[in-house]
């Protein structure tokens, strides 16, 4: 069987282009993974994930664990089988939802009860079970069970956090044992706070993992806190593993991140920007509920390999969304999702030819001449 193992192809600055290599495919450098939350990328097959240059999705713990369960999907083949994707799959632990949508939360050292948002059933989430429903669905790249709190917050509640996330962490790893093939990434959490960052980074390389990610940012925070914390956190971490920053984002964040030495995202924003009428293109973002497209017969972007950024003409777009048609969300998600990968090939293209700088400028520029100018 492969191992699992990360290569750098190539450095320019901090920015870095290299490959991660699993027994389901290789993950190219830095990547964004479209977020199938509950087994599906919203609005997609998953085979146009797939032609658009995704070579690894996300699916989320805490949904798969109440609905459809991960002992149902393991009995059904995994989620690799289940949702049609046979490629890489990376899962988060679960800890960030159950924060955010469960009920009746209680958390202490053991792990943290909670109530499903779905029924108001009663569940327990500890560091060994979020690892073993990951296992159970058949994850390629596991996440350790972390507490991440938003941003601002108090700094005691901040520490509290971070050192109860190390200590799950070297459970996590306990747990999660050998799996040839397979990782465990641990997560640095502190908040905005550079010498907790720092501390966890420490605690989380001296336990070693296969991947080290970066949580608890973009909760709240102005991007500039994120971006100081990435230029504390980045240099403590590993140069020879992988780097994730989790839950991120814009396409600004994800240039700026790079440029610190971030090696993957996972986001929301362009699936469900897609679904509320809102594109990404080379010119910036795209309102498409605005009266102003109504008669504008120009596709999304004239010379695009997607068809959906250009064979449908912006006027169209506009009337599927302001009617509430489900191909408008269907078209928008998919020309979001294009740009996104676009982004992410241009972006190892001009770390290989040592032009980053030049092509995050290029592409800054673009976005602030708008959606009026013509594309060219």
């Amino acid at each position: 069987m492969t191992e699992f193992t990360f290569a750098l192809h190539a450095t320019d600055g901090d920015a870095r282009t290299g490959a991660i290599h699993t027994p389901r495919g290789l993950i190219r450098t830095p990547a964004f993974m479209p977020v199938g939350t509950q087994a599906t990328v919203k609005t997609m097959y998953p085979g146009q994930v797939r032609e658009l240059g995704a070579d690894i999705v996300l699916g989320n713990t805490y949904h798969l664990m109440l609905r459809p369960t991960a002992e149902r999907v393991a009995r059904l083949g995994g989620l690799h089988e289940f949702m049609r994707w046979p490629h890489p799959i990376l899962t988060d632990s679960g800890g960030f939802q159950v924060m955010s949508l469960a009920q009746l939360r209680k958390l202490d050292e053991k792990g943290v009860t909670f109530r499903s948002h779905l029924d108001g059933s009663k569940h327990h989430l500890t560091p060994e079970r979020s690892i073993e429903i990951q296992q159970l669905l058949g994850s390629d790249i596991v996440m350790q069970l972390d507490e991440c709190v938003g941003l601002p917050s108090e700094r005691a509640e901040i520490e509290r956090a971070m050192r109860l996330s190390l200590r799950w962490a070297e459970r996590s790893k306990q747990a999660f044992g050998t799996r040839p093939g397979h990782a465990l990434f641990g997560i640095v959490q502190g908040g905005d706070q550079p010498d907790l960052r720092l501390e966890s980074a420490k605690g989380l390389t001296e336990l070693g993992f296969e991947g080290y990610a970066v949580g608890g940012l973009a909760v709240g925070e102005p991007q500039a806190v994120m971006l100081d914390m990435l230029d504390v956190t980045c240099p403590a971490l590993p140069t020879s593993r992988p780097r994730y920053l989790m839950g991120v984002g814009t396409p600004d964040d994800i240039l700026q991140s790079v440029k610190r030495g971030i090696d993957m995202f996972d986001c929301v924003m362009p699936t469900r920007a897609g679904r509320h009428g809102l594109a990404f293109t080379r010119r910036g973002k795209i309102n498409l509920k605005n009266a102003r497209h109504a008669d504008d017969h120009r596709p999304l972007h004239e010379e695009s390999a997607c068809p959906a950024s250009r064979d449908y003409s912006r006027a169209y777009l506009h009337h599927l969304v302001r009617t509430g048609e489900a191909l408008g969300a269907m078209l928008l998600t998919w020309n979001n999702l294009a740009y996104y990968q676009e982004l992410m090939a241009g972006i190892r293209a001009s770390i290989s030819e040592g032009r980053f700088e030049d092509f995050m400028a290029e592409t800054r520029e673009g976005w602030a001449q708008g959606d009026i100018a013509r594309l060219d």
